[in-house]
């Protein structure tokens, strides 16, 4: 069948684009801003180069407006914040004597002043800034950024949309900033916002946009009556204005729900919805409430956040039935393309069949403009590219990478008993403190220590050639030697071998599994300038040979104290790849759980008396809408413990998760079952260990004293102060003493000093407390 062109051309457009540039130049550029190696002024310039790069590229692929404002230099919510004047008190002075420097301190902190907590931007691995607002918050329009960037856009010759993040949002992500009541509500401070926004709306429409967006994206969450009204407040005074340009509505990562007529009924000129998987619901909303008469729809067709072809004909026919809903109907991707690579083109490792099942950002783009076409023009202007993409995706679909019949059998015959420990917790604890030996208040780390320049180096070597295997494991002994002689001199009780031969928590294992494939060049943004590969999750995994065991038992034949062996969770392994996309989650998620089981089972017969099992994606992959969490929950928990359920029990298993908000699934945490657990705790003043404290959680747990995203070092006072803090929720028998997170990023000055703080903070504190 031939589709009809639309009544309206249908226009590609995206909501945002990859900021890090094709060779990383950003990070390189904001890192060496930092170190003192570059100017203020060449910063500058590396970023007005590769926006008008991004937008040239994106306007010669076919794209008809582009977007501006998304780009940043650590953060688009901190950008919000900077737009609309809520500086925190204890960053005024920073911001005021040098605008840049203060916005990398709110970011990172200095060594006096502490950086805005961080957290998971909805269930992606992106991590923002989080807003600190209370009664008092005066905010103040700056538009200098917004409006500049359109401009450069403009000075282009390219139709430009700028992109904000919307007012509802903004206030939904933020919390009550220290000292202010923990009850306090930043939306109360809605009437008190909307006039930065209407006038920085303003400021944009004398720059001459014509199109603003503003991303609501919380509105997909489930939302309470006020909520909602909040944002019908909203967008009726921002719609009502005559200064205003016109006023695009952007939702993504799953369906709206409630606030769908809400945001109809508004007076403001589209709509930008996701009809994806995640969110095909919003498609029959959308018909429920008679549509956007007047009005324009864009509509997410090609999911923005994975890495897998679209299926061109599906998403025509979701188009084809969304053109009677709307005035005029353009396609998008899901969401911002942020969330993905730059470029498969530059893969020249992947084998070209399967390199014909994904598209990055770039070949998402040609996507969108393909399907505009499609939709504008007819299917047979399209002809040669959907015959093209049936092929490719039957070629994904037979291939024996996804289908391996002995996984999918062993997944099969897993049974109740293969995801419960032999002992409940109260019995095992006492065959591991017996068998361990550790002092109350026990040190340690998450797992990682500094990758310095020379082991990057070093890897880097060894892939060109330069040393051979021999040489590289011998720098890689040499640095885990170093490791555990610090940690001993330091005093830690319970030590890593520093993980110097992984690249990456995740990579480094799916390079060791099947079914996994790993990209050279497709870096994606997890905060600031930490950058990530995420590996391609393509097929049935399994694990043909032991991954960890041999550089784990090394580093315990050098000492006499328990040395943890490292392992990245199951819903981690998912959470932090492209997954597959042709099978339940849940499927896939036993795949992996079963291949570290082999791996713990080994670990533990190697004399490994500690096993850690990260999960800091278990909160990150939360579904948004609360009817969807149970069944996720009780996937991913079933996975965890079908990985590290069938160790003796005076093993004892350690878990650890990282900035996200926990309280929400303090129950899931409580049914992994894991004797021990670590938690980002220091940016939220151990809101996680009071949140464990009121669910009666009966394990042992480790709240960070150290925030290991900035650089300050805590002076041994603070950290006892946090510890302190700690001991008021958690017992001293259950309360461990560690970082937030894995020291990966860090130098090693700023580790030795702040470990050595942490140590002496739990001797001062064990020395306080009450002998018996």
């Amino acid at each position: 069948m031939t589709a009809k062109p639309a009544a309206a051309a249908a226009r590609a457009t995206v909501y945002g684009y990859p900021r890090q540039g094709r060779h990383r130049e950003l990070k390189k550029a904001v890192e060496g801003y930092w170190k003192g190696k570059v100017t203020a002024d060449a910063l500058t310039e590396t970023a007005r180069t590769l926006r008008r790069a991004h937008w040239r590229r994106l306007a010669d692929a076919g794209i008809h407006e582009v977007p501006t404002g998304d780009f940043s230099y650590y953060d688009h919510v901190l950008d919000t914040s900077v737009m609309v004047g809520a500086v925190p008190d204890r960053h005024r002075a920073a911001v005021a004597a040098d605008a840049l420097d203060g916005y990398f301190a709110m970011a990172r902190g200095t060594q006096d002043v502490a950086p805005l907590e961080m957290t998971k931007w909805f269930d992606t691995n992106y991590h923002y800034l989080v807003p600190e607002l209370g009664p008092d918050t005066v905010f103040a329009a700056d538009s200098a950024k917004q409006v500049a960037e359109f401009e450069e856009a403009l000075a282009l010759g390219l139709t430009a949309r700028p992109v904000l993040v919307g007012p509802v949002t903004y206030l939904l992500l933020s919390k009550p900033a220290p000292g202010v009541a923990a009850d306090f509500e930043p939306l109360t401070l809605l009437d008190r916002l909307l006039p930065v926004y209407a006038q920085v709306l303003a400021d944009l429409r004398a720059a001459g946009a014509e199109w603003v967006q503003l991303d609501e994206p919380a509105l997909v969450q489930d939302r309470t009556p006020a909520d909602l009204n909040a944002a019908a407040r909203a967008y009726r005074e921002l719609g009502t204005r005559t200064d205003r340009p016109k006023l695009l509505v952007a939702s993504y990562f799953d369906r709206l729900g409630d606030a769908l007529p809400v945001l109809a009924k508004a007076p403001v000129d589209g709509l930008a919805l996701d009809f994806t998987d995640a969110a095909a619901a919003n498609l029959d909303a959308l018909a429920a409430v008679g549509g956007l008469p007047g009005k324009r729809l864009v509509a997410g067709v090609v999911n923005g956040r994975n890495i897998w072809i679209n299926d061109l004909e599906k998403s025509l026919a979701t188009l084809g039935t969304l053109l009677g809903l709307a005035d005029r109907v353009d396609v998008a991707a899901s969401c911002s393309l942020l969330h993905v690579p730059l470029d498969a083109a530059l893969e020249r490792d992947i084998d070209p069949q399967i390199a014909r099942w994904l598209a990055f950002a770039r070949q998402k783009t040609t996507e969108l403009v393909t399907l505009a076409r499609g939709l504008s023009q007819g299917t047979d202007t399209i002809a040669a590219e959907l015959a093209a993409n049936r092929a490719d995706l039957a070629s994904r679909a037979n291939s024996v990478l996804t289908h391996d019949p002995a996984v999918r059998a062993r997944v099969a015959a897993v049974t109740e008993a293969d995801v419960r420990r032999s002992q409940a917790y109260g019995q095992r604890t006492v065959a591991q403190r017996t068998h361990l030996g550790l002092p109350l208040l026990p040190t340690t780390t998450i797992g990682s220590f500094p990758q310095t320049d020379e082991l990057r180096a070093a890897r880097a070597d060894l892939r060109a050639g330069r040393i051979d295997t021999a040489g590289y494991e011998e720098r890689i002994r040499a640095e885990i030697q170093e490791v555990v002689s610090f940690q001993e001199k330091a005093g830690l009780d319970v030590l890593v071998h520093g993980e110097p031969e992984r690249n990456d928590m995740v990579q480094y294992f799916a390079e060791q599994l099947t079914g996994y494939l790993a990209t050279r060049h497709g870096w994606v943004q997890s905060y600031g300038t930490r950058y990530v590969r995420p590996p391609v999750l393509a097929g049935d995994i399994s694990r043909p040979e032991p991954m960890t065991v041999r550089w784990t038992t090394y580093a315990q034949s050098l000492t006499e104290r328990p040395v943890k062996g490292m392992l990245t969770g199951p819903v981690t392994m998912l959470a932090w790849s492209f997954v597959r996309d042709d099978q339940p989650l849940a499927r896939t998620a036993r795949q992996v759980a079963l291949a570290l089981r082999d791996e713990v089972a080994d670990l533990e017969a190697a004399g490994t008396s500690v096993i850690q099992v990260d999960e800091p994606a278990l909160r990150e992959t939360l579904p948004l809408r609360a009817a969807d969490r149970p069944a996720y929950l009780a996937w991913a928990t079933d996975a965890f413990r079908l990985s590290t359920s069938g160790v003796r029990p005076d093993t004892q298993i350690h878990t650890h998760m990282c900035y996200a908000e926990f309280g929400d699934i303090v129950q899931a945490i409580d049914d992994l079952d894991a004797d021990v657990i670590s938690l980002e705790a220091t940016r939220s003043h151990m809101q996680v260990a009071r949140e464990l404290a009121a669910h009666g959680y009966p394990r042992e747990a480790g709240p960070g004293v150290y925030d290991i995203h900035s650089p300050r070092v805590p002076s041994p006072a603070e950290a006892a102060d946090l510890l302190r803090t700690g001991l008021r929720a958690i017992p001293a028998e259950r309360l461990w003493v560690n970082p937030d997170c894995g020291l990966k990023t860090r130098d090693w000055p700023e580790v030795r000093a702040s470990l050595e703080s942490l140590v002496a903070a739990a001797r001062t504190v064990r020395a306080e407390l009450p002998t018996s």
